[in-house]
């Protein structure tokens, strides 16, 4: 009988290789982090909403949308700049420049806004935007990010024509 008990002890003991490669396992590395969902959203964009209208000479509009965390400490910053085309490269135009401005309580689904700029030179321009996003928490921004303007988005307010929407605005 006790021969019995002490190979049943030594069916349940593991095997010595099995430790041995349970020990050498080499530990998975840590996931790279994952941009947040708002940052992914299909409710972060920016778009052109108003180009060189007869009512509106040499003005370009930019809007922006963007997605709310859910989180009632939370506020929504943009920023909206004005980019001008020169050669294959873009680049800001000095003054063109919105500064971040507050969009409301990140609680929300998403917000927009958005700014209208005079361009004042008689220069032939490719102008596109550039929109800067934050949300920020006891003034502090804890998500960024950026878009360039594209067509194909929904003005809830501002396009003019109403429901305009392009990635870029030719100036004559």
């Amino acid at each position: 009988m006790p021969k019995l008990l002490a190979a049943a002890a030594l069916l349940l003991l593991p095997a010595p290789a099995a430790l041995g490669a349970a020990a050498a396992k080499p530990k998975p590395a840590p996931a790279a982090p994952k941009a947040p969902p708002v940052v992914k959203s299909r409710h972060l964009w920016a778009t052109v909403d108003v180009c060189n209208p007869p009512s509106l000479p040499r003005v370009i509009g930019i809007r922006g949308s963007m997605p709310g965390t859910g989180l009632k400490n939370e506020q929504m910053f943009m920023r909206f700049q004005v980019e001008y085309q020169s050669g294959v490269d873009w680049k800001l135009i000095p003054g063109a420049d919105s500064g971040y401005r507050t969009v409301g309580s990140a609680v929300y689904k998403a917000r927009q806004s958005g700014q209208q700029f005079t361009i004042p030179a008689k220069v032939p321009y490719v102008l596109r935007g550039m929109v800067s996003f934050q949300w920020r928490r006891r003034g502090h921004a804890v998500l960024k990010a950026d878009r360039i303007t594209t067509a194909g988005h929904i003005a809830l307010a501002g396009a003019e024509p109403p429901g305009y929407s392009a990635a870029a605005c030719a100036l004559p």
